[in-house]
């Protein structure tokens, strides 16, 4: 079973979850921003990824901050050693907005987001970062910014469960890949 259970407790935040990357996209998920809790609803429904969750913060930043610092270590935990697919993208329409997302499950964390809202764009980093991967997030259009952060974080979670079907070998010229500790 590829699954993580994390616990992270700062000054700030206190944050417990579970993640099942061969779920059924179900979610339960307290957390005291309600935006937050809809986008982490959504992206577990189209990661097709079981996510418990139970989350609170001084504020609003450092909750979205380590929620996502969270989910990227439980990810990167739960994916452990299988060859994966490793590259995907999607694209998504959400009424006026058309967001697309690339990733590359490597350990080479990088990522170049667009996105209207600049804690959700720190949120995108900040799970980026903590997970280990390479992630490109375009806005193609749209003017509704719920909608636009909406479509990336579908996006996001069809992207993620393209990446993670296992595979017989390594998708990779110089052999396994391997995230480092610490």
């Amino acid at each position: 079973m590829r699954e993580a259970k994390v616990s992270r407790k700062t000054k700030e935040t206190t944050i417990t979850l579970s993640l099942n990357l061969d779920g059924a996209g179900r979610s339960k998920v307290t957390v005291d921003d309600q935006f937050l809790r809809h986008m982490l609803e959504t992206f577990a429904r189209y990661a097709s990824m079981d996510l418990t969750m139970d989350a609170s913060g001084d504020n609003p930043h450092h909750l979205v901050e380590d929620v996502a610092i969270a989910l990227g270590a439980a990810f990167r935990q739960a994916l452990g050693d299988v060859p994966v697919d490793r590259i995907a993208s999607a694209m998504v329409p959400m009424d006026d907005a058309l967001v697309t997302v690339a990733l590359d499950i490597v350990d080479r964390p990088y990522c170049d987001a667009d996105c209207p809202d600049t804690l959700y764009a720190h949120f995108l980093r900040s799970f980026a970062m903590s997970s280990g991967i390479t992630l490109h997030v375009i806005i193609d259009r749209g003017f509704d910014d719920h909608h636009i952060v909406e479509a990336t974080f579908k996006a996001l979670g069809s992207a993620l469960r393209k990446a993670i079907v296992p595979r017989e070998n390594v998708l990779s010229t110089k052999d396994a890949v391997r995230f480092r500790s610490g």
